[in-house]
């Protein structure tokens, strides 16, 4: 995730009263293009800083263990596991530390780049509708690739919301077992009053998509978008889903917007498990806690209790930061 993620991400959770900025269905237009596939391995990072300086000069960094097309799901772990990054990011700069611990648990592990402008080198950040269709050609792929029945799904903040809308509404639920979502814009937020105060002058959300990107204001609260994936409930029948959020979101207050409401939904909150683990919207996918949360979500047959560590309140924002100014 770079620092134009901030921004992006302040819009991606927040607004109301905002016209699709897109008509028809985009998805079939001339300039629809494929997700990319990374495919050259870079090391594990600890955090966004040192992922997003790998990526400037390694701009098809995958994961490590990430998209071996070769590799075949064993009875213990029959599902691979797909993993959709966020908002002005990618694979890599996302998922840099978990996909390696999700590949030596014994799972095959796939992440692609999805929503990028041509010869884009950060990502998510393009219309929606294109993701989601990304999205379900790549679930086909690995599918076929892997001869498996099912995924599970895993997706970061804007990841969890192109998963969400593949599953609930452009039939991908009879494909996915699980679906995880970390910092999931669910139902967006208030944003400190910001919202409320640009939502008094609508002419800002068109000045602040062209500041940030389209899939930032296509998930604002209220947004077209957003309205239609939660229509009707926001889950729906034989795929469990399960959100890990945080009471200190950076980006999404109230932090319960987070929270799925239908069923089937487990709803973990970092701070109730953890107390003193501080970690916000952009330190979630570096934070340990929660990696362990993940695998023990994918894999509860091998829980283990995740260690609880003090982290202080802001950690990961200025990595995000410099990591787009450096």
């Amino acid at each position: 995730m770079t620092g134009g993620a901030v921004c992006a991400l302040v819009l991606g959770t927040g607004a109301s009263a905002l016209a699709d900025p897109v008509a028809g269905d985009i998805a079939e237009a001339t300039q629809y293009r494929p997700a990319a596939v990374p495919t050259q391995h870079g090391p594990v990072q600890s955090e966004h800083l040192t992922a997003s300086w790998y990526m400037k000069n390694h701009p098809d960094a995958a994961p490590l263990g990430a998209n071996d097309f070769g590799c075949r799901p064993t009875a213990e772990h029959p599902r691979p596991v797909v993993l959709a990054h966020g908002t002005d990011a990618s694979a890599y700069s996302d998922y840099s530390a978990i996909a390696p611990q999700i590949h030596d648990a014994g799972f095959c592990v796939f992440a692609l780049n999805y929503g990028g402008k041509p010869g884009a080198t950060s990502y998510g950040t393009e219309d929606l509708r294109v993701s989601v269709r990304q999205m379900g050609e790549f679930v086909d792929r690995v599918l076929t690739a892997t001869g498996a029945r099912q995924i599970d799904l895993v997706g970061f903040s804007q990841g969890a919301t192109v998963t969400r809308y593949y599953v609930n509404k452009a039939g991908g639920a009879a494909k996915v077992g699980n679906w995880v979502g970390l910092a999931s814009p669910t139902y967006g937020g208030v944003m400190y009053g910001l919202v409320p105060a640009a939502n008094a002058v609508p002419p800002l959300w068109n000045a602040f998509e062209k500041v940030t990107s389209t899939a930032a204001v296509q998930q604002a609260q209220g947004a077209p978008f957003m309205v239609e994936l939660n229509a009707g409930g926001d889950t729906v029948p034989g795929v469990r889903y399960t959100t890990v959020g945080s009471r200190v979101d950076e980006m999404i207050q109230p932090f319960d917007n987070i929270a799925l409401r239908g069923p089937g939904a487990t709803n973990l909150v970092l701070q109730d498990l953890c107390s003193i683990d501080l970690t916000g919207h952009f330190h979630m996918v570096y934070d340990p806690y929660v990696q362990q949360l993940l695998l023990n979500t994918l894999d509860p047959a091998h829980a283990r209790e995740p260690v609880c560590r003090f982290v202080p309140l802001g950690t990961g924002i200025p990595e995000v930061v410099l990591g787009a100014h450096s």
